[in-house]
């Protein structure tokens, strides 16, 4: 045991300063792994000869992935506790970096799922972290982490092409470049895998999830965070057709599309200060699901806009997002409770995301436009300005009664 160890064991101070640096590490390997594959993805069906369809699994399949495991990821959080289970986590996610990049076609497709797990823990399990350490700072800190992951996810996106031309090892180097995220973060978090949790009072006994499934005020929040998904992987599958269909050159899709995967970091700057003033949600529920709408209108109105829209419709979902992560602390009456919700609202929320991409394409294979799926993903902005409203009441939800 080192010095290190043994001083953030005894003191609190030093234990939170370096469990914020943690948080923000993890946070960065929530979205970069994943985004990074995209702008590689052409490279990627040159070298293995995959058809669109098999090209496409390797941007879905993570998205299946957080679904299917995140509703067992509290258990793993209050078997071997939160510190342990994401370091678990972070491990498993650079395992999957380092299969995708090296192991053949069947390693493309392992380590991605690999990779979704990873991420599927850190996702789930953040929010139950801030709720037993850091229950008033929830909306601040969530702002934040919001704010590295998004940063991180538009550098990833950014070095890509570069990295693979400056390397004689092409894709397969850039892909594995981002191997530096989660080794970083497992060097912050395996000197807190021993400490004791913060003194708050706060601890994650076991809990009856199902009491959490059938809460009106879960499948709210649950609902609100799914439309969100749906709407944001939608745009960020399809934009550069949208645009291109637009009349928009290649490289100038491009670079909006860059645009709109930057402003989506940008509401962490603020969106947990507005948060914590506010006594309840519901106004800025409503306000940032319609930044979403109105901007999906004008793009499918007035595209010669795009610019404009394409900014604002990253910065309502960015905002959504934050708003949905700190429902789930906020809305939640313990820790338990908070990984239960979480995994819950990001099992359904991914499952919706997954969807949404092909669904909206085959819609555009019908109609041969793209006016009529973004009609519907803006009518959709207004459904999720609706539920809210619900969600950001200031109430939480029930605990279990006990049986008699």
């Amino acid at each position: 045991m080192t010095l290190f160890t043994v001083n953030i064991r005894r003191n609190d101070r030093a234990r939170k300063i370096l469990l914020v640096i943690g948080i923000l590490l993890i946070a960065a390997n929530l979205r970069a792994p994943f985004t990074s594959l995209a702008p590689l993805l052409n490279l990627i069906r040159e070298s293995f000869s995959l058809s669109a369809a098999a090209a496409g699994m390797l941007t879905t399949l993570p998205l299946l992935v957080f679904a299917a495991t995140s509703p067992f990821v509290p258990m793993a959080g209050r078997r071997y506790g939160l510190e342990r289970a994401l370091i678990a986590g972070v491990a498993v996610l650079g395992a999957g970096i380092i299969v995708r990049s090296f192991g053949g076609v069947w390693g493309l497709y392992l380590g991605t799922a690999l990779v979704g797990g990873g991420i599927a823990v850190g996702n789930v399990l953040l929010p139950s972290l801030l709720k037993r350490d850091f229950p008033n700072k929830i909306a601040a800190l969530t702002g934040a982490y919001s704010l590295s992951m998004g940063i991180a996810a538009a550098l990833a996106s950014t070095v890509m092409i570069p990295l693979s031309t400056a390397s004689g090892m092409g894709w397969r180097f850039a892909l594995f470049a981002s191997i530096i995220l989660p080794v970083i973060a497992l060097a912050v978090w395996l000197p807190l895998r021993t400490a004791p949790p913060i003194r708050t009072g706060k601890r994650m006994p076991a809990v009856h999830t199902d009491r959490v499934w059938h809460s009106p005020l879960a499948w709210q929040v649950t609902l609100f965070l799914g439309m969100n998904s749906f709407i944001y992987y939608v745009v960020a599958g399809w934009l550069p057709a949208i645009l291109a269909e637009a009349g928009y050159s290649a490289a100038r899709a491009g670079t909006l599309h860059g645009l709109m995967q930057f402003a989506t970091a940008i509401p962490g700057l603020v969106a947990g200060l507005v948060i914590a003033r506010t006594r309840d949600q519901r106004g800025l529920a409503a306000g940032v699901s319609m930044l979403s709408a109105v901007s999906l209108f004008g793009l499918a109105w007035f595209p010669q806009w795009a610019l404009a829209w394409t900014a604002m419709f990253g910065a309502g979902v960015g905002a959504t997002f934050i708003l949905g992560l700190t429902f789930v602390s906020m809305r939640s009456g313990s820790v338990a409770q908070a990984a239960a919700l979480s995994g819950m609202a990001q099992s359904l929320g991914y499952l919706l995301a997954a969807i949404g991409p092909p669904s909206i394409g085959a819609m555009y294979d019908a109609y041969a436009s793209w006016t009529g799926p973004l009609l519907v993903c803006a009518l959709l902005a207004l459904a999720m300005a609706g539920v809210g409203t619900m969600a950001g009441r200031a109430i939480q939800i029930a605990p279990r009664k006990p049986v008699c």
